[in-house]
């Protein structure tokens, strides 16, 4: 089985499943340390991206 990674938002690390912290401060799980390490970013990007849908929708 291929390791898993999650990002830790009370501590901002990655950690792997096996070491993983609570489950209320893990974001993931993802595939790659690297998508855990931008999961944040990621994160936001899908907000901002929502939010602008709604803009539009309520605008017409």
């Amino acid at each position: 089985m291929a390791t898993q990674y999650y990002y830790d938002v009370s501590t901002g690390r990655v950690q792997e499943v096996e070491h993983k912290g609570q489950a209320k401060d893990l974001m993931g799980p993802y595939a790659t340390r690297e998508e855990a390490a931008d999961a944040l970013r990621a994160a936001r990007l899908r907000t901002e991206e929502n939010d602008r849908r709604d803009r539009e929708e309520d605008d017409w």
